[in-house]
């Protein structure tokens, strides 16, 4: 399917550096043994607004709100550098964070946002030249504005930076800031001595272990979507998913599973397809006991306002053949079997540990590392249910559309399933997959995924 929408360019009006606006005593930050597992990428997020308030108006507010945020989210405002170990770290210095004021000459409703690569990729998200965040407004023919932003991977992961936003937002309204962050990084701290599990080998691997023609830069390059799932399909798959009534499966393992299948169809002598699930660990590790991580006892042990990484990619294997065949809720069963298993404290306390063990080696998911040319097909759904977008509001109204976007680079695929702005129990799906099962998805998968339009956004 062809883009149908508006080719337009972006032009830069102006470059600011916005600091954190209360003094940052200057330190260096140790990465957890979590953020040591992801490699240096840049993730994006953005926001559509209809209408703002008078665009000087608007900037001084987002300007003023970011400077004011970046106080108790200063790593933000710092850069990462290397330790005496080779390996990367933060030094809170408050360099500050790129901010760029650009226009398009386009209208919102012209912007053809289910094909990002052409509209949103470096115009819309800016490039992170430096430092950890970079924020580009763009304001539109219209009137509207555009909220990107691009930041580090290897110092905060969405939930993360979904806490940050939403404390931007709130700040720029006048309101106190609902969740405060948490930089304690002992509470991820190796136990002593750390335990010895070969499980992890499976999902993990040291880079030295990777073959020497191995690279993140892909022979097939992956293409963005932007799709639209209705609530009445995402209940159709949960139910087609579950059993019985009584034992449902999960929304996430459900759309999961239907995936999968979805991928198997590709027809390319591949034996078997890998689907891995991001986990996010905070929900589990809130009941560690002081013993297991010999904490000071006057230190909160609530992950929840924890503000890094704090990721398991876990994932299954299975033959492709065998997965075309296999009713939709037998290949649920087996995602919900590779993915509960990490949905422990124990997964994570040994994940750490795991690190530690290899430490100052770098590592790099198992999924994300094709070993030779003969290894199956990959994809990875991350979850963005906590996704607030409708929270994100900078004092002119709540976005009409927000999506992350991840052209990460390299061959496995990523899907992220949001909450749309609507309320209504739709999802945003964004994609990066290849051509192929792009392919498939707007074939196969066409009852359940439907490409953005300005009209389902009422722009």
């Amino acid at each position: 399917m062809g883009s149908c929408g508006t080719t337009f360019t972006v032009g830069v009006k102006k470059r600011d550096n916005i600091a954190a606006a209360l003094p940052v005593q200057e330190h260096r930050l140790p990465m957890s043994n979590l953020d040591l597992l992801l490699p240096p990428l840049d993730v994006g997020v953005f926001f559509c607004y209809k209408n703002s308030l008078p665009l000087d108006e608007s900037l001084n507010i987002l300007k003023k709100s970011l400077a004011e945020a970046l106080g108790p989210f200063y790593p933000l405002a710092g850069e990462i550098v290397q330790n005496n170990l080779a390996e990367p770290e933060l030094h809170c210095n408050n360099r500050g964070v790129d901010f760029i004021h650009a226009h398009a000459d386009v209208e919102l409703k012209n912007i053809d946002l289910y094909h990002p690569d052409e509209s949103v990729e470096r115009k819309l998200v800016p490039r992170k030249k430096q430092g950890v965040l970079t924020v580009q407004v763009t304001e539109l023919r219209c009137g509207g504005l555009i909220i990107g932003c691009s930041f580090d991977h290897r110092v905060a992961d969405a939930y993360s930076i979904n806490v940050f936003l939403a404390a931007w937002a709130e700040i720029a309204q006048s309101k106190s800031i609902s969740s405060l962050p948490s930089f304690r990084r002992p509470m991820l701290n190796a136990r002593h001595p750390p335990v010895v599990n070969t499980f992890y080998d499976k999902l993990y691997l040291p880079l030295s272990s990777l073959p020497p023609q191995w690279s993140c830069l892909p022979t097939n390059p992956l293409r963005s979507r932007i799709y639209y799932v209705e609530a009445k399909d995402i209940s159709h798959l949960q139910s087609k998913s579950s059993f019985n009534e009584n034992a449902k499966r999960s929304k996430l393992v459900s759309f999961t599973a239907f995936l999968w299948k979805l991928i198997a169809e590709c027809e390319d002598g591949f034996n078997t397809c890998k689907m891995g699930v991001v986990v996010d660990g905070r929900g589990r590790m809130d009941r560690i006991s002081f013993d297991k991580l010999s904490l000071p006892n006057n230190m909160s042990l609530s992950m929840q306002n924890y503000f890094g990484n704090v990721l398991s990619i876990p994932f299954g294997e299975a033959n492709s053949s065998e997965l075309k065949e296999m009713p939709l809720n037998l290949v649920a069963e087996m995602v919900y079997e590779f993915v509960s298993p990490a949905m422990t404290e124990e997964h994570f306390l040994g994940l750490i540990d795991w690190v530690e063990l290899h430490r100052p080696e770098p590592a790099v998911a198992n999924i994300y590392a094709k070993m030779d040319e003969n290894d199956g097909e990959a994809i990875v759904v991350s979850s963005g249910q906590r996704f607030p977008v409708n929270s994100i509001d900078f004092g002119w109204g709540k976005p009409h559309f927000g999506s992350y976007h991840f052209p990460w680079g390299g061959e496995t695929g990523y899907v992220m399933p949001m909450p749309s702005t609507k309320k209504n129990g739709d999802w945003i799906v964004y994609m990066n997959l290849l051509q192929k099962h792009l392919d498939l998805v707007e074939t196969k998968g066409r009852n359940v995924f439907k490409p953005l339009t300005p009209s389902y956004l009422n722009l």
